[in-house]
C-alpha cells in the first residue's frame, strides 16, 4: 500500500549563495510546454534568541522539470519534500496563470455535488464567450478524464452530509485545476496514474510522495531523492538503482527500489534496529555479512550525497539545466486573472454561494430556527406590554434585547464563514476572481436569508409585544433588526480575515460585540459614559447605540404612558427617552438608521482593505523579512560554516546499521 506524508514549514527564508531570493527560472513556450529550473535553492528556519544553529531545510538544490514527464520528490519524513514543493509553488505558481498547485488538503464546499463544483469553477475561469453547451461539454470531459462519472451527482460531504470518498476528493481537486489545462502541475499526493496521463498530454507534473509501491514507482519518469534537505539523487527514475549500486549500496533483487532508497537515508530504521537489537533475529545476523554492518544511516547518507555530487548523473543534470536556461522564449509575465467577465464571475459566485448557504444547515437554517424560538420567547414574555407605568421599563428592556442580545446570535455563522474563507483564499491565489467580486457575491447571496431572519423575528415580536402600531413603525423595526444583523455579519468577516482560527475568532468576535453592547446606552446611559474613549469615539462607532436610540424613538415618540400614581398627568414618550434615558430627540430616527448603514459599509470596506492589504503588502513584507533574515544569518558562523553532512534530525538517535535488516521485507518482520 502506498503511503504519503506532508510536513509544513513556517517562517522560511529562501536564498541562493549570493543572498538573492529568486532562484527559479523557467521557459514557457506554446510548442514546448513549461520547463521549470531551480538552482542553488535554499530554505532555512532561523533560530532567533538562542545559540542553536540555524536549521537548513533545503541546502543548495539544483533541478528541473520538463513537459510530458512526471517527477517524484521522495524522501523520509522531514527530508524537505513539502518544503521544496511549497517553495516552487510560492516562488513560481503565484505569478503565472497557466499553472496549478494541488495541496494535500482538499479545499472544497461540502454542500455541492462533484458536477456542480466543477461547473461553477468552469464558469468562474473559462472565457465568457464560451456557450453553456461548450462549458458543459468541457466539464463532462474533465469528469470522465478523472474517473468521477460514478460520483458526479453526489455531494462532496461535510459535517452533516455524507459524501464522496477521500480519493474522489483528491481527484476532484485535480479536476478543478486542469479545467484550464495548466502547463505546469504540482501535486502533494499520490493519484499517480491520473497524473501520468496528465503529463503525457504535454504538461509538467511534480508530485511529492513518501513511499510508493514498486508498481507506482515505475510510473515516474524522474526522481528527486532528498534527505536532510540535500540531494541524494536527481535524474531518471529508472537509473536510480544503477546509481545506488555504483555508490556501493546495491538494491537487492526482490526489494522495492523506493523501499531500498529510503532505508539508506531514513534514520527511523536506526531507531527500529536499536529497539529490536536484543531480538534473536537481529542479534544472530553475522557482523561480517556486510561491510557496512556498523555504518550509521547518517554516514550512509553522507556518502551517497558525496557520490552523487561527483557522479555522471549530477554532471548530466547540470548540463541539462544550462541547456534549458539558455533556451529562447524565457519570459516573466504577471499572473492573469480569470478569463470570465467580471459580471459572470459575480453571478456565478453569487449562485454558488446561495446554493452553499441553502444546503449548509449550520450557515443560516440553524440560526433561523433559533431566531424563531427566541422571538416566540420574547413575544410571550413581553406579550401585550401595554402603556402602563411598568410598561416603560419593559419596552426599554425588550427593545435593547432585540437590537443587542438577539442580533448577537449571528455570531453562530462564524464557523461556516471560516470554511468559506478557506475556499476564497485558495481560489483567489489561483486567480479565479478578485476581492470585490467575493465581497459583493457574499452580501447578495446572504441577503435573502438576512431578510427572512429579520422579517420573521420582527413579525413575531412586533405584533406579540404590540409595539406602536402602524406600517411605517413596523418597517423601521424590521430594517433596524436587518441592519444590526448585517453589521454583525460584516464585523465577523473582519474578524475572520484577521483571526482565521475558529476558536480564537469566536472569542475575539464575542469580545468586540460585548464592548459594543456595553456602550450601547442600555447598561449605562450614553450621557453618563466616560467622555474620553467610551463616549467619544466608541459609542459613536457602536451600531448598538444607534440601533437602541432609533428603536426607542420608533416606539416612544407620540405615545403616552400612565403615571406612577393615578390622577397625575400622562407621561409623554418624548420626555421619557429624553430626560430619563438621555436620548436626544433633535434628530430623526431615520438618521440613527443611516448611521448603522454607514457602519455597515465601513465594515465591508475595512474587510476589503484587509484582504487587499494581505494580497499586496504581505508578499513585500515577506520578501523584506527574508532578505533581512538572510543578512543576519550570513553573520552567524553556524549558518556559514555548518557542514552539510552533519545535518540530521534531532528526533533520531544515531545509530545502527542498514544492513542488519537485509533480506527482511520489514524491520518488524
Amino acid at each position: 500500500m502506498d503511503s504519503m506524508e506532508i510536513e509544513g514549514a513556517s517562517s522560511n527564508a529562501y536564498s541562493n549563495r549570493n543572498g538573492d531570493n529568486k532562484t527559479i527560472s523557467f521557459d514557457r513556450a506554446a510548442a514546448r510546454g513549461t520547463f521549470l529550473v531551480w538552482e542553488n535553492l535554499f530554505a532555512v528556519l532561523p533560530n532567533f534568541g538562542n545559540n542553536k544553529p540555524t536549521k537548513r531545510l533545503l541546502q543548495g538544490l539544483y533541478g528541473y522539470a520538463e513537459p510530458g514527464r512526471i517527477m517524484a520528490i521522495m524522501g523520509p519524513s522531514g527530508s524537505g519534500k513539502s518544503t521544496l514543493l511549497d517553495s516552487l509553488a510560492g516562488l513560481f505558481f503565484y505569478y503565472f496563470s497557466s499553472n496549478a498547485y494541488v495541496t494535500q488538503e482538499n479545499v472544497l464546499l461540502g454542500t455541492l455535488t462533484v458536477r456542480e463544483t466543477i461547473t461553477y469553477s468552469a464558469h468562474l475561469r473559462l472565457p465568457s464567450s464560451m456557450s453553456k453547451e461548450d462549458i458543459k461539454s468541457h466539464v463532462d470531459g474533465t469528469i470522465l478524464e478523472l474517473g468521477l462519472h460514478d460520483c458526479a451527482d453526489t455531494v462532496i460531504g461535510n459535517w452533516h452530509l455524507r459524501g464522496i470518498s477521500g480519493g474522489e476528493k483528491k481527484r476532484l481537486s485535480i479536476a478543478l485545476e486542469i479545467l484550464t489545462k495548466p502547463q505546469l502541475f504540482a501535486s502533494a499526493f499520490f493519484v499517480i496514474q491520473t497524473l501520468r496521463n496528465i503529463a503525457r498530454d504535454g504538461r509538467t507534473v511534480i508530485s511529492s510522495i513518501h513511499q510508493p509501491s514498486s508498481e507506482v514507482f515505475a510510473l515516474f519518469d524522474d526522481l528527486f531523492l532528498l534527505s536532510g534537505g540535500e540531494t541524494v539523487y536527481f535524474g531518471e527514475a529508472k537509473l536510480a538503482v544503477e546509481f545506488f549500486a555504483e555508490a556501493g549500496f546495491p538494491c537487492p533483487s526482490r526489494r522495492n527500489p523506493s523501499d531500498h532508497f529510503l532505508r539508506c537515508v531514513n534514520s527511523d530504521f536506526d531507531a527500529v534496529t536499536t529497539t529490536l537489537k536484543g531480538s534473536q533475529r537481529i542479534r544472530d545476523v553475522p557482523s561480517s555479512s556486510d561491510p557496512f554492518m556498523n555504518m550509521a544511516t547518517a554516514e550512509i547518507k553522507a556518502r551517497l550525497v558525496e557520490s552523487y555530487r561527483r557522479s555522471k548523473y549530477a554532471k548530466r543534470a547540470r548540463a541539462r539545466i544550462q541547456e534549458l536556461s539558455a533556451m529562447e522564449g524565457l519570459e516573466i509575465e504577471i499572473k492573469t486573472i480569470s478569463k470570465a467577465s467580471w459580471w459572470k464571475q459575480l453571478s456565478t459566485l453569487t449562485r454558488r454561494s446561495l446554493v452553499n448557504m441553502s444546503r449548509d444547515v449550520g450557515y443560516y437554517w440553524a440560526r433561523i430556527a433559533i431566531y424563531l424560538v427566541v422571538s416566540i420567547c420574547v413575544g410571550t414574555i413581553f406579550f401585550d406590554v401595554g402603556t402602563g407605568y411598568t410598561a416603560i421599563l419593559a419596552r426599554i428592556s425588550c427593545g435593547a434585547f432585540i437590537t443587542g442580545f438577539m442580533t448577537f446570535m449571528s455570531i453562530g455563522g462564524f464557523p461556516s464563514f471560516i470554511e468559506e474563507m478557506k475556499i476564497f483564499y485558495h481560489e483567489k491565489l489561483n486567480g479565479y476572481y478578485g476581492v470585490t467580486v467575493y465581497i459583493l457575491s457574499n452580501f447578495l447571496s446572504s441577503f435573502p436569508f438576512l431578510v427572512a431572519i429579520s422579517l420573521m423575528s420582527s413579525s413575531i415580536t412586533f405584533f406579540m409585544v404590540k409595539f406602536r402600531p402602524g406600517f411605517s413603525y413596523f418597517a423601521f423595526f424590521t430594517m433596524n433588526i436587518f441592519l444590526c444583523i448585517s453589521v454583525i455579519e460584516s464585523l465577523m468577516m473582519v474578524v475572520a480575515s484577521l483571526v482565521p482560527n475558529y476558536l480564537m475568532g469566536v472569542v475575539v468576535g464575542a469580545g468586540v460585540l460585548g464592548i459594543i453592547m456595553m456602550t450601547s446606552g442600555f447598561f449605562r446611559l450614553l450621557p453618563d459614559l466616560p467622555k474620553l474613549f467610551w463616549r467619544y469615539p466608541i459609542s459613536y462607532l457602536s451600531y448598538g447605540s444607534w440601533a437602541i436610540q432609533g428603536a426607542y424613538k420608533n416606539d416612544f415618540l407620540g405615545v403616552e404612558f400612565d403615571p406612577m400614581f393615578p390622577g397625575e398627568p400622562k407621561l409623554k414618550g418624548e420626555d421619557i427617552i429624553k430626560n430619563t434615558f438621555g436620548i436626544s430627540i433633535d434628530r430623526s430616527k431615520w438618521w440613527d438608521l443611516s448611521a448603522i448603514v454607514v457602519i455597515l459599509i465601513s465594515y465591508r470596506l475595512l474587510f476589503f482593505i484587509i484582504l487587499k492589504f494581505k494580497e499586496r503588502a504581505c508578499p513585500v513584507f515577506k520578501s523584506i523579512y527574508a532578505k533581512k533574515t538572510l543578512q543576519y544569518l550570513d553573520k552567524r558562523p553556524s549558518f556559514r560554516n555548518m557542514p552539510s553532512r552533519t545535518f540530521s534530525s534531532r528526533r533520531h538517535q544515531p545509530p545502527h546499521s542498514l544492513s542488519s535488516q537485509e533480506g527482511l521485507s520489514s524491520p518488524l518482520n
